[in-house]
């Protein structure tokens, strides 16, 4: 099982505006907070965002090694489409608007959004029997 994720962001406060938006609203608890980052918490894993002072860029490029994106397992198609229609507010833009909601696919429901720091998340939907 996955114990953290830490993700070095180039400014907490829009990470927070961002993915904490979207870990709340998909049940994740806020878990620490300190002047330079934030953690939530869901079971026994928990993701951490943090402005360190060691980050050697201004934004996240996924198309380099490391990181590409973060995939969310969302309980329905209602769920992904609820989450992609209010992420605007909370600093998201929907990627591949032509390929939605199956642009991982025919058989996967997702959103994948990017927010203005260049992190790109993707909300699956879980099949259904």
């Amino acid at each position: 099982m996955l114990h953290h994720v830490e993700v070095w962001v180039p400014d907490i406060g829009r990470a927070v505006a961002s993915f904490g938006w979207l870990l709340e609203a998909m049940g994740w608890a806020p878990y620490q907070s300190w002047s330079g980052g934030r953690s939530w918490r869901l079971g026994g894993t928990y993701l951490v965002f943090e402005r360190s002072p060691a980050l050697s860029a201004e934004r996240h490029d996924r198309c380099r090694p490391g990181l590409n994106h973060l995939a969310f397992h969302v309980e329905d198609p209602d769920a992904v489409e609820s989450l992609a229609a209010r992420a605007r507010e909370h600093g998201w833009a929907l990627m591949f608007p032509d390929r939605h909601p199956h642009a991982g696919g025919a058989h996967t429901y997702a959103a994948y959004l990017e927010n203005e720091d260049g992190f790109e998340v993707e909300l699956v939907a879980i099949p259904r029997p």
